[in-house]
């Protein structure tokens, strides 16, 4: 590739590239208004757009989970079984705070149902502090209220009248209902009380200034809940993130401080169901020891009283001696098969949603552990259930985590209770021993003591269950909440929505991205020739030799006369000089006239309007024109010359009957030097006219008595009778017209000029608009018009 050719890929490419950027900059007064248009639309949109605010406060979730552990359930984690088991899941505490039923509770506790609005400057506001007056609720049917049609619920508006009288309107049926302040107020769906708020209400309730609308608890819980993230800071963390976005910052940090009160309350509420059912079974297993105490009690003293004993302590405290440490052992195998006992006969009536007892005293830490871990899975699944169904996995998990550990338990005790048996038969055996050894005691000692064994044994019970009762009801007086605030509700003083700068940024980018959009696309459906350059990128060996401009309506399409300095008149200077150029040649023979063909591709490009102002501009220059009506089958002069269609001329001469041309020239009313020879007669086979030899005499014998032979041609795309003559013409002016020629008939002009069809051919671009006149109107010269103020220019701009 030569240097020649590295060096012209940029240039073209730097002028294609300015060529675009041509197509856009001289349409900017649209590009300003349109941006300007939008930025005033984004201006109005955030004055009057209510404001977002973003409200957030964080707590720290504790575990209370217990360090230790039973060996039969620590191997059994080791074991992968149950793994997950009994510790605090953050996603079951994320998904209880996004809960349907602790969302609705801190709807209730806030009167979040109901919402009050202001309507000042137009718009209509959100208020929840500063309102003027407090609005009580003693009914709401949320039936009756969801009965009523989306389209006719409606805001109500408070207007004050005489005294203390108050009339509350509905906004869309504009339904009134009268009543006063302090008193009932039925609306149909709901029964409401109106007081004023002295602390806000200064002047008074202005008419239809303030408002107020209903919603169903569940519908703002649920609105409430889309609105709730709830986040984890850190996936190792027990710290969690709530925030809410809203157009009330105080009513945003008051939901986040109810939530988070909710939370803690249903939390505490679940441990103290853990401590209420041990008590009730504490308080059951008193009773029933009691009573066993009393029938022993009654035992003993009965047996007194019969066999009349006095002092058997001091009769057999030798032996009580040596079988003190084997009695305390029965006592406490007695208590704790008796606790077991207990427990299995708990566990085999109770339901399997209830809670077991725990820290009964039951001396197998595994079993304490397990009925632990039990409680606490009842209670997470309790938890979960309140806003879910028995289908959620979660619940079906944690149901099954609980069949495995109740199970646990029972087998735990079981084999508890087995193991103890087994130590009271050793304790029995070694009793036998004993009891030999007291054998000379008399029966009545060894009856006697019997009776005080069962009495200790059900008073150590009885101590013991009273002292557990003590602890537990501690328990349920001391509890703490689960979640620790570590920052309550705030709101950042900046809103999060609308952002000024994004959305006047938006608003530009759009404004200039919409004239933007619509030129592309009116240029990429353009499907006709605009500016010079649209013929010039297709071919460039045929020149073009002038541009006529766009004529108003309203305005002559004749140059007036020789003075005449508007932009018709010098478009057409312009393109007689480029001719010259052209018929420098010709010019030079001062004996024969230069024959000037006009013709077009179709009709309706202007070509006899040219060809006329042509005439008359050479007229103007003192030279004498003819202008010949060449289409026979259209003849268009009548516009210009207004008996031309009622002359005879080109046809009745091709015809035969006359032998000199000169007689159907007629002395053209616009110019003296100007002169016409109409189309005439219109015949029914034109081509077959203009094949005959006559057709050169007629150019012949009108060359020498004329300096300029301007021909209106038939269109060349439609007849054949233009390509018959053009062997006559020193000069073919192609006329196309803009907005008017498609581009693709340009083709073929091109394809019968390299077929010799049409001869020294050159084009002429009609009614061009002003912003392409020329190379786009770059430099803004129209000579001979006066300077308008840059105002007038822009209304003329956007007028076109």
């Amino acid at each position: 590739m030569s240097q020649q050719n590295l060096n012209s890929r940029p240039q073209e490419e730097e002028i294609n590239l300015r060529e675009e950027f041509e197509k856009y900059i001289r349409f900017w007064p649209w590009f300003l208004l349109s941006v300007l248009i939008f930025l005033i639309g984004a201006i109005v949109y955030l004055r009057f757009s209510p404001k977002v605010y973003n409200t957030e406060a964080s707590i720290l979730i504790k575990d209370d989970k217990g360090k230790s552990a039973s060996s039969e359930l620590a191997a059994f984690a080791d074991l992968g079984l149950l793994g997950g088991m009994g510790s605090t899941s953050m996603e079951n505490e994320i998904g209880i705070l996004k809960s349907r039923s602790l969302m609705t509770e801190v709807v209730k506790a806030l009167n979040l149902n109901v919402t009050y609005y202001s309507q000042k400057n137009f718009t209509t506001n959100e208020v929840y502090t500063e309102k003027p007056f407090i609005l009580n609720v003693l009914k709401f049917d949320e039936n009756q209220y969801l009965n009523i049609p989306k389209k006719e619920r409606s805001l109500y508006a408070i207007s004050q009248m005489e005294n203390d009288k108050l009339a509350v309107v509905d906004i869309k049926s504009e339904k009134s209902v009268t009543g006063e302040l302090g008193k009932p107020i039925d609306l149909g769906f709901a029964e409401i009380v109106i007081t004023k708020n002295d602390i806000y209400l200064k002047e008074g309730i202005s008419n239809g200034e303030f408002l107020f609308g209903f919603k169903t608890v569940d519908q703002v819980a649920n609105s409430l809940r889309e609105k709730l993230q709830v986040n984890l800071t850190d996936k190792n963390s027990s710290l969690i993130a709530l925030l809410i976005d809203g157009n009330v910052p105080e009513k945003g940090r008051d939901i986040l401080d109810q939530l988070i009160l909710e939370y803690n309350t249903d939390a505490i509420e679940d441990k103290n169901l853990v401590a209420r059912n041990t008590a009730s079974f504490i308080d059951e297993r008193l009773s029933i020891i009691n009573e066993e105490l009393d029938s022993v009690e009654t035992g003993k003293e009965e047996f007194k009283e019969v066999n009349r004993l006095t002092d058997i302590q001091a009769e057999s405290s030798l032996f009580i001696e040596n079988a003190s440490d084997h009695r305390k052992k029965e006592q406490e195998l007695g208590t704790q098969i008796e606790l077991v006992r207990a427990m299995i006969s708990y566990l085999e009536a109770d339901s399997k949603n209830d809670l077991l007892p725990a820290n009964l005293g039951i001396s197998e830490a595994g079993v304490n552990t397990q009925i632990d871990e039990y409680n606490k899975l009842v209670l997470d699944r309790n938890r979960v259930l309140s806003g879910s169904t028995e289908k959620n996995p979660i619940v079906i998990k944690l149901n099954s985590q609980l069949d495995q550990i109740r199970n646990n338990v029972s087998l735990s005790l079981e084999q508890t209770l087995s193991t103890l048996k087994i130590a009271q038969a050793d304790l029995n055996r070694q009793a036998l021993v004993i009891g030999s050894k007291i054998s000379s005691v008399p029966s009545k000692e060894r009856e006697y003591r019997g009776i005080e064994r069962q009495q200790n044994i059900k008073e150590a019970l009885y101590l013991f269950l009273l002292q557990k009762r003590e602890e537990n009801s501690l328990s349920l007086a001391v509890t703490a909440p689960k979640a620790k605030i570590v920052d309550r509700a705030y709101t950042s003083s900046i809103p999060v929505s609308p952002k000024p700068k994004i959305i006047l940024l938006a608003a530009m980018i759009v404004g200039l991205l919409i004239p933007f959009l619509v030129i592309y696309l009116r240029n990429l459906f353009n499907n006709k020739i605009n500016s010079r350059t649209d013929i010039e990128r297709v071919t460039k060996e045929i020149p073009i030799v002038g541009e006529i401009p766009r004529i108003e309506k309203k305005a002559d399409e004749m140059i007036s006369s020789q003075s005449d300095r508007s932009v018709l008149a010098e478009a057409f200077r312009i393109l007689l000089t480029n001719l010259q150029y052209l018929l420098v040649t010709k010019e030079s023979d001062k004996n024969t006239a230069a024959k000037i063909f006009v013709t077009s591709t179709v009709k309706g490009e202007g070509k006899t309007q040219v060809a006329f102002n042509l005439a008359m501009t050479l007229a103007n220059t003192g030279k004498k024109v003819i202008v010949i009506g060449a289409d026979l089958r259209n003849p268009q002069l009548q516009r210009f010359e207004s008996d031309a269609r009622s002359l005879m001329g080109v046809s009745d001469y091709l015809v035969g009957k006359y032998d000199d041309p000169q007689d159907f020239v007629k002395n053209s009313n616009l110019h003296e030097n100007l002169f016409l020879l109409a189309s005439g007669s219109i015949p029914p086979n034109p081509s077959e006219l203009w094949r005959q030899e006559r057709a050169g005499e007629l150019f012949k014998s009108l060359e020498t008595k004329y300096d300029y032979i301007v021909v209106d041609t038939a269109p060349v795309m439609l007849v054949t009778d233009t390509f018959l003559i053009n062997k006559y013409a020193d000069i073919t002016l192609y006329v196309t017209r803009a907005g008017y020629t498609e581009k693709r008939l340009q083709q073929f002009s091109i394809d019968a000029t390299k077929d010799g069809k049409l001869k020294d051919i050159a084009y002429v671009l009609n009614d061009v608009k002003m912003a392409n006149f020329g190379y786009g109107n770059k430099y803004g010269y129209s000579y001979g018009e006066e300077n308008k103020s840059i105002f007038k220019r822009l209304i003329e701009r956007f007028s076109k």
